[in-house]
C-alpha cells in the first residue's frame, strides 16, 4: 500500500502539471471562462492530493486498516472529485450532457475531507 500511495501521487502530482499547462494555454481557447476556472479547481486540488498522497506515504507504516484508508479515500475521493469536474467542463466542446455528474463530485471531496480527518485523528494519537 505504501508503494502505492507513493506512486498514485507521483501520477497525480505529474498529470497536474500536464493538465494546469494545457489549462493555461491550449483549453483557453475551447472552454469558457466558467468552465476554465472549474478546470483550474480540479487541477488544483489534485496536486494537493498529490502532496497530500507522497506525504502520507513516507509518513504512515499501513501497518492497519485506518491507515490504508487514509490513502484509499484520497485516491479514490480525488479521482472522483478531480475527474468529474474535468468531464463536466468539457462536456459544451464534447457535446454531451454531463449534468449527472454534478452530484457525484462532492462526494469526491467528502473522501478527501475524511481522509484529512482520519489523517488528523491519526496524528492525535500518535506517540511520536
Amino acid at each position: 500500500m505504501k508503494n502505492l500511495t507513493l506512486i498514485i501521487g507521483g501520477i497525480y502530482g505529474l498529470l497536474s502539471v500536464i493538465l494546469g499547462a494545457f489549462g493555461a494555454h491550449a483549453f483557453k481557447k475551447i472552454l469558457s471562462i466558467e468552465r476554465l476556472e472549474s478546470f483550474e479547481t480540479g487541477v488544483r486540488y489534485q496536486m494537493y492530493a498529490a502532496f497530500f498522497l507522497l506525504i502520507v506515504g513516507y509518513i504512515l507504516k499501513f501497518e492497519t486498516s485506518s491507515e490504508k484508508w487514509i490513502s484509499i479515500l484520497m485516491i479514490a475521493g480525488t479521482f472522483i472529485f478531480s475527474v468529474s469536474i474535468y468531464c463536466l467542463a468539457f462536456q459544451d466542446v464534447w457535446g454531451v450532457n454531463l449534468k449527472f455528474l454534478g452530484p457525484i463530485t462532492p462526494l469526491g471531496g467528502l473522501f478527501m475531507i475524511i481522509s484529512w480527518a482520519m489523517l488528523i485523528w491519526y496524528f492525535a494519537k500518535a506517540k511520536f
